[in-house]
């Protein structure tokens, strides 16, 4: 073969290489553009948006993602010294010295994921509005708020002193515990009903999970989102509005929480407009958060696999997080 037709023959192949190349680049993954890392504070909501958001900045801008673990101060210090890039559940009113770092520049805030997350005393609905598939009957028919619970003791009755009602406390440790247990003497209700503090998150899990399952009634502390008030029918008792001088002394509602979407100065410089775009406007609710944990916990399901669950199955929000051309990118990976 002369030199020529060698040539030739090698400016082909060399053509066949660089169209099967950018077809594939075409029709398989984005190429990688660097890696993003995501706070990891230990909760399963956390780790959720987490996996929804690493998927679309996978998929989409060609980042790949971890998170770092750690605690609530570590991960937010993380954040400020450009160690994490994105922190998608910022606990807002649980760190103290957040507004004057967003004040101070030390981070940026790009948005709310959801600010509807309840927490207080609930009860079953069937308690109030009985269940007909179940065959059970409303026995506190006329319970709203929490103070009604004086006249239910016999309807919660105490496993030790069965003339007592028994309420469920938070956990011993936690700061909510303390504001519930001063709920519970501002109301009246150590009159007639016993204060009881399960020892750890599992167990008062299991003790609203075993009840709920047997059609029992049970009134305990929980919060939203979790997996639990998305897998069960559950009540949030109504109490006084919320007041900011009172709610310590057990007085008034508890207040939500804006769990904001914080990002690193150093990746809100660097990264692109479209990746800030899209996370300056994702928001969900805690509504929407309780459902896909309750699917987690249902299906065995991972967090990656529950992300795309989610985006299947709330479609819509595509539309509202990103531009018709990358929501269909998304819509693409999922079929």
């Amino acid at each position: 073969m002369t030199s020529i037709k060698k040539a030739v023959s090698m400016a082909v192949i060399i053509m066949l290489i660089i169209t099967i190349s950018i077809g594939c680049s075409q029709k398989g993954e984005v190429e990688s553009k660097g890696e993003i890392t995501f706070a990891n504070a230990g909760w399963e909501s956390n780790m959720f948006h987490n996996a929804v958001a690493g998927l679309i900045v996978e998929k989409i801008y060609g980042y790949s993602w971890r998170e770092i673990p750690g605690t609530t101060p570590v991960t937010y210090e993380g954040v400020i010294k450009n160690e994490i890039d994105v922190d998608m559940e910022i606990w807002t009113d649980n760190i103290p010295t957040y507004m004057e770092g967003i004040k101070e520049g030390k981070l940026q805030e790009l948005g709310v994921n959801f600010d509807d997350n309840y927490q207080g005393f609930y009860v079953p609905r069937y308690v109030i509005e009985g269940d007909e598939d179940r065959g059970i009957e409303a026995s506190a028919p006329d319970l709203k708020y929490v103070w009604d619970l004086k006249e239910y003791p016999d309807v919660f009755p105490d496993d030790d002193e069965p003339n007592m009602g028994r309420v469920y406390g938070s956990i011993p440790g936690w700061a909510v515990d303390e504001i519930m247990y001063n709920k519970y003497l501002h109301y009246g209700l150590d009159e007639n009903f016993i204060y009881f503090r399960p020892g750890s998150d599992p167990a008062l899990s299991a003790a609203i999970t075993n009840a709920y399952e047997k059609g029992e009634p049970i009134v305990a502390y929980y919060w939203e989102p979790t997996w639990l008030i998305g897998k069960y029918d559950f009540v949030l008792l109504e109490d006084e509005p919320f007041d900011e001088d009172t709610y310590l002394e057990g007085k008034t509602t508890l207040p939500t929480v804006r769990v904001a979407i914080g990002v690193s100065n150093d990746f809100a410089e660097s990264a692109p407009k479209e990746l800030i775009d899209f996370l300056s406007k994702y928001k969900t609710s805690s509504a929407l958060t309780s459902e896909a944990l309750a699917y987690m916990q249902n299906e065995k399901a991972s967090y990656e696999e529950t992300a795309e669950w989610f985006l299947k199955t709330k479609d819509y929000l595509l539309d509202e997080w990103l531009t018709p051309d990358e929501a269909q990118i998304i819509r693409d990976f999922l079929k």
